[in-house]
């Protein structure tokens, strides 16, 4: 274990040589702060009504069962113990390589769905109740049994059924992942690339709506049909990401985060970065800075 400027930094459980690596926990509270890895994870979180779950830039206070998956590199994340008071909380975590499913099979049509979902969870995906009581037996068997072949079949099994839930929800912002987002529409990803690239200036309705050769009515009902997201929507949110990664990997001042990440009113940027995060910039610096390691 190595402790360098604040930062923990371990080595994970999960050998060259095993396909994932079960955790399977009963404890009265969590304690581990924000960290992250480049392994793939599957968490699942029982009674523990009142936990926060930090995902990247995402917060959100759970309820009596929690299932995220979360493939991004480096994704920051932490569940925190907030106003749970429960005493018998039960945790399984699954880590995995992010080469279990290989190229090979990752072009395969039988695999279509899981690749998918392992794409869509680089932002974290947190799965609804339903999805939840489908693979709950399966999970419960994942974690009690030897980790051998047929535990393997089993794991494959879970992440199938999952990827066959198309309303879970993805949780941090792809600006603050390190992410570009992708869509099925050529028009949507080369909206989305100019956007990527010029977020910190004013960004036209119009401009956005020839690059495709359609009208801005049009253009505007397309976006927000193929994206779930108005245009206006959308660009804060990438500029809202990035402005949350500055504040945890820099030292500038909110002010020039804010006008750097294409705000024009400080007042406006405070408004509204704690309406979508649930705290002032200052303090979404301040809960990263305390809580955040490396493993």
């Amino acid at each position: 274990m190595e402790n360098t400027d604040n930062i923990i930094r371990e080595i994970t459980p999960l050998s060259d040589r095993d396909c994932f690596y079960v955790v399977n926990r009963r404890k009265s509270e969590f304690t581990y702060p924000i960290h992250y890895h480049e392994e793939y994870e599957l968490n699942f979180v029982e009674n523990a009504p009142g936990v926060r779950r930090v995902v990247g830039d995402s917060a959100e206070i759970i309820g009596d069962y929690d299932l995220v998956l979360i493939t991004g590199k480096n994704l920051e994340h932490a569940w925190e113990q907030h106003d749970c008071t429960s005493k018998d909380i039960r945790e399984i975590t699954i880590q995995f390589a992010p080469d279990l499913i290989s190229p090979q099979l990752r072009n395969k049509n039988q695999f279509a769905s899981i690749v998918h979902m392992l794409n869509r969870a680089q932002c974290g995906l947190s799965f609804p109740l339903q999805a939840v009581m489908k693979v709950y037996n399966q999970l419960e068997k994942l974690a009690t049994e030897e980790q051998g072949f047929y535990a393997v079949q089993d794991f494959l099994s879970i992440l199938y059924e999952l990827s066959l839930f198309e309303d879970a929800r993805t949780l941090s912002t792809t600006s603050f992942a390190k992410i570009e987002s992708v869509s099925d529409s050529r028009r949507v990803q080369k909206v989305q690339a100019y956007i990527n690239e010029h977020f910190r200036k004013e960004i036209r309705l119009v401009t956005l709506a020839e690059m495709v050769g359609m009208t801005p009515v049009s253009f505007s009902r397309f976006f927000r049909l193929r994206t779930g997201k108005t245009l206006s929507e959308y660009i804060i949110d990438i500029r809202l990401g990035a402005a949350s990664r500055l504040l945890v990997d820099s030292t500038r001042t909110v002010a020039e985060i804010c006008y750097d990440c294409g705000f024009n009113n400080l007042s406006n940027f405070n408004r509204m970065f704690k309406r979508k995060k649930g705290c002032a910039p200052k303090e979404f610096r301040e809960n990263y800075h305390k809580k955040k390691i490396i493993i």
